[in-house]
């Protein structure tokens, strides 16, 4: 399995997209310091891109990679390899490529405009480690999606399915829920509805952290007392763990079982 995600991970590190997505965030973060002198104004802005772009990237990622490169997928299934490492090292290289090109090309920037010096540092530090769990998280789910359908239109389909659902419509969807109940106790509703949903459970971690819970409207006081505790804290990146976990170990199991 390592084998393989190194191959996946040199294979995508020499791919002309790696580039594009490493030169976008290298691009984004010069201008947002050019135009922001304040950098916590600048990560700010970057949640808003991370929540929504990050997610989008790993699943469009995750599916084309695997749709692609099914010809030396079907050579390695004809090698005394098991068909789970080899999914789950295809996986894990195309994961980490596109975390690398993230961390990488938004590190560079802010490093040489001084983060280690500023107090933005940690809210720096958490978004990147965020834009790494989402990264994936939804490549997994992508990876899911493929094994799960042949046909590619299909597959490419579900991927943006999933990823409109996660990033907009869930938040409709528990939007009006809260509004529709507005009568009833909805703290443990409202803390439940986040953890299932990353992308938002992501969003309301670096909102905190940048102490602007009062954008999360009349139930931020509920989020800022849970999530705003060492506990609160730590159960949220248990849950994104077990968010990389669960599709994870879905890739296995539909590799192992799947008739190729």
């Amino acid at each position: 399995m390592l084998k393989i995600l190194k191959y996946s991970f040199y294979d995508l590190m020499r791919s002309r997209w790696s580039y594009v997505y490493f030169l976008f965030y290298l691009l984004l973060g010069v201008v947002l310091l050019f135009l922001n002198n304040d950098l916590s104004k600048a990560v700010i802005t970057l949640m808003n891109v991370i929540i929504i772009l990050v997610p989008l990237i790993g699943t469009i990622f995750g599916v084309m990679y695997y749709y692609n490169s099914r010809e030396f997928t079907e050579l390695l299934l004809a090698q005394p390899v098991k068909r789970s490492s080899i999914f789950l090292g295809q996986y894990f290289g195309v994961a980490t490529s596109l975390a690398m090109s993230l961390i990488i090309g938004l590190g560079l920037p802010f490093v040489f405009y001084g983060i280690f010096n500023s107090s933005a540092i940690w809210d720096f530090t958490l978004l990147l480690i965020t834009g790494g769990f989402l990264t994936f998280i939804f490549t997994a789910l992508a990876f899911v999606i493929a094994l799960s359908n042949e046909n590619r239109i299909k597959g490419f389909g579900y991927a943006i399915l999933l990823w409109l659902f996660m990033a907009v419509i869930y938040d409709g969807i528990f939007l009006m829920s809260l509004l529709y109940f507005e009568d009833y106790p909805l703290d443990k509703f409202s803390l439940v509805a986040t953890m299932l949903n990353p992308v938002d459970l992501s969003r309301v971690l670096i909102l905190l952290k940048l102490d602007i819970s009062a954008l999360l409207g009349y139930t931020g006081a509920v989020f800022q007392k849970f999530f705003g505790t060492s506990f609160g804290l730590i159960l949220s990146f248990v849950m994104l763990v077990v968010w990389v976990v669960v599709p994870t170990f879905f890739i296995w199991r539909i590799a192992k079982r799947k008739d190729f």
